[in-house]
């Protein structure tokens, strides 16, 4: 199965991923998304909540819990409360894209040097390392299920029966759904078998129909037996949750069917070669291997149908959409690995040239960028800066130099070191960005002359916020709207700033007083379009009379 694998590109990509993340990762703050994923699993840890997970206490099914599963038991191996160990299995699965976009494309037209170009391509892709952030949960379902239809195509290409690579597609396509249910199999996994059906429908022989539903069949099984156990134990809350997940689906976050077309900018610094590799008509005589060309295009696009068929529609939805993609883009990039010398169209160089181009003096405009804006930066580390500046400015000349000697290899390594750079050297200078009032709640958490004091909240409070004071913060409004007191004689109030109407309530209680701090999670200023009302609470300290 693995005869073909090239056992160095496979160690780059994990070098490469892993030099990234270890060095950037812990530097970029804590999202909304993944604070309901953390929370969660701290809270499999804490509480023993494995198989019915909860958020701040409460029934949490929106989500399966594999993914959780395994951001807990990294939290037990390195910490429960570091967000590097719970974000280190999404990392893994970054890697895990690479190394199997780069089989996939060994396995269809069997050239390494394109295989590795394309996994160069999707793990240096701007929404691949976004989404790890922005919905963690994501990149497991597309990650696994990138690993079952390579095993799929394993299965495929055997003249005979291959029970392990069918077995083996079932439980990674299973594990994807159990990673967030039938997201991947409708976007990823269903234009890969539409595409494939239709391009290499001349290979593909009667005998592996009953592979195909059997790898489907046990795949349901394995992915589906939480949703069975949640929606035994817990009907109520797993209904309310089906419920609120399919209304949403058709009416929440609406956008138009031609809100995804501009989905190759979601490839960030490749927007241009992704957009070329569109172009079939300009493209497809160029190509090493057209079927396969012909596959990964229909595999693209039959993706953005589908999902464009979806009322519902975000930015982060697309990321499937970049796998099939960067496969794409592989054909154009290896045409110009073996053309870039001998084209004399100046519609063809055009674009080129301006691509690099564009890249060469960003190389140049980004440290100077940085450097006046130094001002913002408290303690503006010059270490990081000149790292940054040295790096950017090497690849600036090489990609002029690239240019000018029509050398594309050294073109397209410049474009990854690119990537390599920004990721590396950027989020340390983010870091020391001027924090404004910058004072997490975990301060207060820590603070051993509160240490016995419980915190609540009347009407609920972010996700960052309850991940960030390392516990649950309770609500004490119930379902009926009632505010039920706690027993404690004193206790802690997160409120939303300048909430006159909470200290008239906390007055006709009986209830005395006084605000402990100001707690805000924001980084930038108010005013600034990053900056969240949510991320900023008062923290009241009442006491009975």
């Amino acid at each position: 199965m693995f005869r073909r694998l090239n056992v160095y590109p496979v160690a780059f990509i994990t070098i490469f991923v892993m030099l990234i993340t270890l060095t950037s990762f812990d530097y970029i703050p804590v999202s909304i998304m993944e604070s309901r994923n953390f929370i969660t699993a701290r809270e499999m840890v804490n509480d023993g909540n494995w198989l019915l997970p909860t958020l701040n206490g409460e029934p949490r099914y929106e989500k399966p819990p594999l993914p959780t599963w395994l951001s807990a038991v990294s939290g037990i191996a390195l910490g429960i409360d570091s967000v590097f160990a719970l974000r280190l299995p999404g990392i893994f699965m970054i890697m895990i894209i690479g190394i199997f976009c780069y089989l996939i494309t060994d396995k269809l037209i069997k050239y390494k040097t394109q295989a590795f170009i394309n996994s160069l391509i999707v793990i240096t892709s701007f929404y691949v390392f976004a989404i790890t952030v922005e919905a963690p949960w994501d990149i497991f379902a597309h990650g696994f299920m990138l690993m079952g239809i390579f095993f799929l195509i394993n299965s495929f290409q055997s003249e005979k029966l291959n029970l392990i690579s069918s077995l083996l597609s079932a439980l990674c396509i299973g594990l994807s759904i159990l990673s967030k249910g039938p997201v991947s199999v409708y976007a990823l996994f269903l234009p890969f078998l539409i595409a494939y059906l239709v391009v290499f429908r001349g290979s593909f022989k009667r005998s592996k129909v009953f592979t195909l539903f059997s790898v489907i069949f046990l795949a349901l099984i394995i992915g589906g037996w939480w949703f069975i156990y949640a929606r035994i134990n817990n009907p109520a809350a797993f209904d309310a949750v089906v419920n609120t997940e399919s209304t949403n689906w058709a009416n929440y976050n609406v956008r138009p069917f031609y809100y995804y077309w501009s989905f190759f900018i979601q490839s960030g610094i490749w927007t241009i070669p992704t957009f070329i590799s569109l172009l079939y008509p300009y493209l497809k005589d160029k190509v090493y291997n057209l079927k396969a060309y012909q596959f990964t295009l229909l595999w693209t696009l039959i993706s953005v149908i589908l999902l464009s068929i979806i009322p519902e529609k975000k930015s982060r939805y697309l990321m499937p959409v970049l796998i099939p993609l960067a496969l794409n883009t592989g054909f154009y990039i290896e045409y110009l690995f073996r053309e870039f010398k001998n084209i004399k169209s100046y519609l063809e160089l055009v674009p080129i040239y301006f691509y690099f181009g564009i890249l060469a003096i960003a190389c140049f405009v980004i440290p100077i960028s940085v450097f006046f804006m130094k001002d913002y930066f408290v303690g503006f580390s010059i270490l990081w800066y000149t790292l940054l500046s040295f790096t950017l400015l090497t690849i600036g000349l090489a990609l002029f130099l690239g240019l000018k000697n029509k050398n594309p290899k050294t073109l397209f390594i410049s474009v990854v070191g690119i990537m390599v750079s920004v990721l590396l050297f950027l989020p340390p200078i983010y870091d020391k960005m001027e924090r404004n009032n910058y004072n997490p709640i975990s301060e207060f958490h820590k603070n051993r002359l509160y240490k016995d004091i419980s915190v609540y909240s009347i009407n609920g409070v972010s996700p960052e916020f309850i991940w960030d004071y390392g516990d649950k913060i309770p609500e004490l409004r119930t379902e009926s709207s009632e505010i039920l007191i706690p027993d404690e004689n004193q206790f802690g109030l997160l409120v939303p700033r300048a909430n006159d109407s909470v200290g008239e309530f906390l007055k006709s209680k009986n209830l005395k007083y006084k605000k402990i701090s100001t707690y805000n999670l924001n980084r930038s200023a108010k005013g600034a379009k990053a900056y969240k009302d949510r991320l900023v609470n008062d923290l009241l300290l009442v006491s009975k009379e």
